[in-house]
């Protein structure tokens, strides 16, 4: 069973035990808190998937926050030819590293 879920702008598409790093949303700051994602866009159970119109009434798929992560860093390089002008800054994003513990139809 597998399901595309949405959360934070993005679509992923996970199993029962999967690991995924998140954008990082409103949490309370618990190592062992539990995450819940409503905005479930698609759920295939092997025989028939269901496609949500956007999204699959009564699905939702819960995991449990295992850690705060910082993603990897882009540089940013900004320059004008011939002015002398050049501005580089990095940039880290936060994320959540979640494990998937169940899926519900």
């Amino acid at each position: 069973m597998y399901a595309v879920i949405e959360t934070g702008g993005k679509q992923y598409r996970v199993t029962k035990g999967d690991v995924l790093d998140i954008e990082l949303t409103q949490t309370t700051g618990k190592k062992t808190e539990k995450v819940q994602f409503d905005r479930v866009l698609l759920l295939s159970d092997g025989d028939s998937t269901k496609v949500g119109n956007p999204v699959v009434e009564g699905a939702s798929v819960k995991g449990t926050l295992v850690d705060r992560v910082r993603g990897p860093k882009v540089k940013v390089f900004k320059h004008k030819r011939r002015k002398g002008y050049r501005r580089t800054q990095g940039h880290r994003q936060n994320l959540m590293r979640v494990q998937i513990d169940s899926i519900k139809a």
